[in-house]
This record gives C-alpha cells, sequence and structure tokens, in this order.
C-alpha cells in the first residue's frame, strides 16, 4: 500500500488524533498538508484512562528511507507484530526539522498504506522520521529512523563524451588552430581541469573555458612543443571522469642530410642519400627523386614517395649530361629545399666497331608445284565459262593448256591468262562440242607439273 503527499499537515499529535478516532472511524484522505495553516482548534475532549497495552498497536516494523530527491522522499515499512483489539485505523507518519522541537504530523487522518511519498519539500531541509499505527484504543509507540533525511540537490555522476574524430591522433600543422570541444555531464555543475602530458596546461599558450555542458582547449598558434597527451578530469564532490586526447604537431620535414653520384654506366645513373636530420614530427612517406639535363635546365620528376635511400635512373639520353636531387616528404608534404648531387652524370656514346659478316645468298628456285588444281565443271552452252588454277615456280614457268590431250594455243575461242601465279582459261560460247578433259601444264628449267579436270556442257532441253 503506498500513499503520496503533498500539502503540510495538521500540527495536532497522534494522541488527539486517536481521541478523535474513538467518536467514530474517520473519512479517506489520500492527500494532507505539508506546509499550511494548522487546522481550527476542536473542543476539548474528555480525559479518558489510559486504555492496557493489549488494546494499541505495536511500533511499525524496518522503516526504510527508499528514495531521496531534491523536492520529495519516499519511506516504507513493515505492519507492527500487534494491530491491537479495538480495530485498526492506519498509520501517521511524523517528522522533527532540524532545530524544532515539535513532531509535525505528515498526514492529518491515518492512512492505510505502508508506503508514502512527501512531495514539495524545500531544498536543505534535515529532519527525522517516525511512524505510528493507530488503532481505535489510540496510538502505539512510534518506530524512528536513525538517521536524519537531508532533502539536497540530485547528484548527477560526471561522465564525459569524447568526439568521434578526437578518439583518435588529433594532428595539425605548426602555425594552425588547436580548438577542442569536449562535452560532459554532471549535476551539479563539476569541476573541470586539463593537464599536458601529466603538468598543469600552460595559461600563457592555452586558454581554457568550461561551461556548463563543455569545456574548450583553445591554442591560437599551434607549435611542436603543443604536441603530447591532454587529459580532461571532471570531478563532482568524491567523484571523477577522464578522457585524453593526443595531439600531433607536424610540419614540412628537412631535405636529405647528403646525396652522393655513385656510377654512370650506359643511360644508367646510381644515386645514395642520407634521410634528414629532422623529419618534422611526422614519419616520413618517401622521397621524390628529380633529373634536370644541363641543356635545358628543366627538372622532371623520375620517382614519387620512395623508400630506400638508393636508386638507379635509367633511360637517360645519349650525350647528355644529367644533375639530380631528392625531396623528403612527409603528411605535410615535400621539403622546402632539395639535395642537389654535386657532379653531372655524363651519358658518353659508346664506341660502335663495324663487323661485317657474310652475305649468305638463298636459292629461291623451284620447280613448277600447283597449290589449287583445276576443277570439274559443268556450264550451259551459250554462256562462257572459265577454268581456273593456281602454280608455284621459280623462274616464271610456261603455261600450256590442252583440250583432251592437244593443245588448244591459238585457237580464238580459247583466251588464256597467267598472273601472279593465277591461271585462268575462259570458253567462249561453249557448245556440247566443247566438253571433254582440259590440262594445264606448266614447265621451267626445273621440271613440270600438270593438272586435269572435265567439262560438261549440257545441251538446253528441247519442249
Amino acid at each position: 500500500m503506498t500513499g503520496e503527499v503533498t500539502k503540510e499537515p495538521s500540527a495536532d499529535g497522534p494522541e488527539e488524533k486517536a481521541s478523535e478516532l474513538a467518536k467514530g472511524p474517520p473519512e479517506p484522505s489520500e492527500e494532507v498538508a505539508a506546509s499550511g495553516s494548522p487546522r481550527e482548534e476542536q473542543a476539548p475532549q474528555a480525559t479518558k484512562p489510559a486504555p492496557p497495552s493489549e488494546d494499541v498497536p505495536s511500533a511499525p516494523l524496518l522503516l526504510t528511507l527508499e528514495d531521496v530527491s531534491d523536492s520529495s522522499m519516499t519511506v516504507s515499512w513493515e505492519p507492527p507484530e500487534r494491530l491491537g483489539r479495538l480495530g485498526f485505523q492506519g498509520y501517521v507518519l511524523e517528522l522533527l526539522r532540524e532545530g524544532a522541537l515539535e513532531w509535525v504530523p505528515v498526514n492529518a487522518r491515518p492512512m492505510m498504506v505502508t508506503q508514502q511519498t512527501v512531495r514539495n519539500l524545500a531544498l536543505g531541509d534535515k529532519f527525522l522520521l517516525r511512524v505510528a499505527a493507530v488503532s481505535l484504543a489510540g496510538a502505539g509507540p512510534p518506530a524512528v529512523m536513525d538517521q536524519p533525511v537531508h532533502i539536497r540537490e540530485t547528484i548527477e555522476p560526471p561522465k564525459i563524451r569524447v568526439p568521434r574524430h578526437l578518439r583518435q591522433t588529433y594532428i595539425r600543422q605548426v602555425g594552425e588552430t588547436v580548438n577542442l570541444q569536449i562535452p560532459f555531464q554532471g549535476n551539479p555543475k563539476p569541476q573541470a581541469s586539463w593537464t599536458h602530458n601529466g603538468h598543469a596546461v600552460d595559461s600563457q599558450r592555452v586558454s581554457v573555458r568550461t561551461g556548463q555542458q563543455d569545456s574548450i582547449l583553445f591554442i591560437r598558434s599551434a607549435q611542436r612543443s603543443d604536441s603530447g597527451c591532454y587529459e580532461l578530469t571532471v570531478r563532482l564532490e568524491d567523484q571523477e571522469a577522464k578522457a585524453t586526447v593526443h595531439i600531433l604537431v607536424t610540419e614540412r620535414p628537412e631535405p636529405p642530410s647528403t646525396i652522393r653520384l655513385l656510377d654512370v654506366w650506359g643511360c644508367n645513373a646510381a644515386l645514395q642519400w642520407t634521410p634528414p636530420q629532422d623529419t618534422g614530427n611526422a614519419e616520413l612517406l618517401g622521397y621524390t627523386v628529380q633529373k634536370a639535363d644541363r641543356k635545358t635546365g628543366k627538372w622532371f620528376t623520375v620517382l614519387e614517395r620512395y623508400h630506400p635511400t638508393t636508386c638507379t635512373i635509367s633511360d637517360l639520353i645519349v650525350g647528355n649530361s644529367y644533375s639530380f636531387r631528392v625531396f623528403s616528404e612527409n603528411l605535410c608534404g615535400l621539403s622546402a629545399s632539395a639535395a642537389v648531387t654535386k657532379e653531372l652524370a655524363h651519358i658518353q656514346k659508346a664506341e660502335i666497331t663495324d663487323k661485317p659478316k657474310g652475305f649468305v645468298e638463298r636459292d629461291f628456285l623451284e620447280a613448277p608445284s600447283f597449290t589449287q588444281p583445276l576443277a570439274d565443271h559443268t556450264t550451259t552452252p551459250g554462256y562462257s565459262t572459265q577454268l581456273f588454277c593456281s602454280v608455284r615456280a621459280s623462274p616464271k614457268p610456261k603455261i600450256i593448256w590442252m583440250k583432251n590431250k592437244v593443245a588448244i594455243e591459238g585457237n580464238p575461242k580459247y583466251r588464256a591468262l597467267s598472273e601472279q601465279g593465277v591461271c585462268t582459261l575462259e570458253i567462249r560460247k561453249p557448245s556440247p562440242f566443247d566438253s571433254g578433259v582440259y590440262t594445264c601444264k606448266a614447265t621451267n628449267a626445273l621440271g613440270e607439273a600438270s593438272v586435269d579436270c572435265r567439262l560438261e556442257v549440257k545441251a538446253s532441253a528441247t519442249h
């Protein structure tokens, strides 16, 4: 059973309420005054003899403070072992403010609850609590809380929320501004402080401003000495929270300390250099190697972000002289200057020795051979037709066409052509009489070859 109290109770004690309850059962009430005007005085009651101890309840058990805030509190208790023989009426909760002499009832009438919430309390109040059980015979002995209750502002433990981009190393360049804004929580407002590498920050270089919900660390012009671990501590009474931010302030690296031309051979040159003494407070990303010929003086990049300290540059032009330079590079960029070779790399022309070789003439002579033979052919009378074949020979062979083993050279009905090894025989307006076996024969000084085919001239069908 629970109840809430938002008003000031009456100044009457539980004994007077017990006398009222003796007249008759009280009307139920959920809220009573906590800081208001006292009730009207009632007519004095006749003095009654003290009731026997068995008629009044015993003291409630386990009076406990369940919760307390900056304006309210909640208490609970267990019912007494003995409720009395004349009818149990409820409980009366009373408080005694610090410095006061009289207990003040919280509820005007007994309430049948074992937990009550008292609201609208003033910040800074400090008081004791007691609760008594009441029957028709009167109020029993009270249960008193051992420790006083102190109404004070609710304490929220401090907590820091580091932004995502500050959870890794925060990198800035020399001369840039550093502006760290770290939100935090806590009630009342906690105290915030910053340290740099375990020591208090230099107020001459670093500005710190702490608001209700965040703390800002500001550096107008960052220097490399500002690098390190910054720790924010938020403290509230005996509780604290900490967060760290790592800052790295970088600048461009120095060029390589020395550079040397190791060797030159053919169209190649070998270089070697030593790393820079100052890398700009950051890891080197590599080296950039450039070359320039003495004629034009223009620099061209050969290698970028090259990690070793030796290299070979190839494809140099014969007859030119070259200079080389090397830059260091980190995340801020290339070094302001470069290491330049003192010596020039002269690419000499190689000596040419003429060593004539004996010329071996190839024999291209070849006897005739047909690479494409003649194909049997059927044609219609009155329509010119052609026969084709191809021959390979060196020197150029003599071509002879024959019909049924008889040479047809000089016959105006036939025209023979030979070009680039392709031999063609054109038969002009053939008739059935021109049917037969045609032969192409090729001869030269190395031999001869021939191919045959059959030509059939079909007569037109008569109707």
